[in-house]
């Protein structure tokens, strides 16, 4: 059996002649299941922190955000372009003008190339997506939506506040208006057999994406999830390195070879990680996943 998949890097590849590098930026957002709109307390794995780089700050502007990246990564790559990476929270929950504005900020500082907007499948209004599809048709433009789960019943258990049906309804309406869309999966979500984590490959199978970002489940401190983990340990089951990676290579063989991965884990700091700790760093895992899928 033969297993292939294209890589983020193959994607950039096909839309940019240049080396890309992504940087993140906290634009001061929040969620609608933070503030009480649709629900409180946020999603219960969540804590920004424990993915946002050293030089991300909401009380900083995006210019500054963007200068500081630039700083970090121009004396390893000093012909890099980058990719302005609106990660923290959900990146188009405020009013059209002040979402644009920091769009466009980022967009004007030199060395942009183009713009990747995470967010929920429940905020993305057509009017927004008017405007998206306007930079989509001049520059690189990648929305990534956090679905997490196929999965209602999980959805709901974390706090999602939405329903995979959203999801697939804001996925189908982003493609339509010609934007590069992916999603984000986390694999091992409670309650979740493994079954039921492969069927999310599936299901997703016929949206018409373009990148998949997956990463194993993280129980991390002073999170909702942590309480969840404490109170009900039966419902969670931590992969070991060598299980995670059999789980990917069936993920891989039920998902739409034409996507591109984005990822396969995530490594939180070792101080905010109750678990798994495997003590691997992304890179040091892919490479082991390539070795085992060389080997089928």
């Amino acid at each position: 059996m033969q297993i292939n998949y294209r890589t983020f890097s193959d994607f950039l590849s096909t839309v940019s002649p240049f080396k890309l590098q992504k940087i993140s930026i906290n634009a001061g957002f929040s969620c609608p299941n933070r503030d009480g709109s649709k629900g409180v307390g946020g999603c219960t794995y969540c804590n920004n922190r424990t993915f946002s780089p050293a030089y991300t700050a909401s009380n900083k502007s995006v210019t500054k955000q963007l200068e500081d990246g630039v700083r970090f990564f121009a004396n390893k790559y000093p012909d890099m372009k980058y990719l302005a990476y609106f990660q923290a929270y959900t990146n188009t929950y405020d009013t059209i003008d002040r979402l644009l504005a920091r769009y466009y900020e980022a967009l004007d500082f030199p060395g942009v190339e183009g713009l990747i907007i995470s967010t929920r499948p429940d905020c993305m209004p057509e009017e927004l997506l008017s405007e998206l599809e306007k930079i989509a048709k001049n520059r690189l433009l990648l929305v990534e939506y956090g679905i997490e789960s196929t999965d209602n019943q999980t959805l709901n258990y974390i706090n999602r506040c939405h329903t995979f049906e959203d999801a697939v309804d804001c996925i189908e309406r982003t493609y339509r208006r010609g934007i590069f869309c992916g999603v984000h999966i986390i694999l091992g979500l409670p309650g979740e057999t493994r079954e039921m984590i492969v069927s999310h490959a599936v299901k997703i199978s016929g949206l018409p994406l373009t990148t998949v970002k997956i990463h194993q489940l993280q129980v991390i401190r002073g999170t909702a999830m942590e309480r969840q983990y404490h109170t009900n340990p039966e419902l969670f089951h931590f992969f070991t390195v060598e299980e995670y990676i059999a789980l990917c290579i069936d993920f891989l063989c039920h998902l739409n070879p034409n996507f591109y991965i984005d990822r396969f884990v995530s490594q939180s700091p070792a101080e905010s990680l109750i678990v798994p700790g495997w003590g691997l760093k992304n890179h040091e895992f892919t490479v082991k996943l390539n070795a085992a899928i060389a080997s089928v």
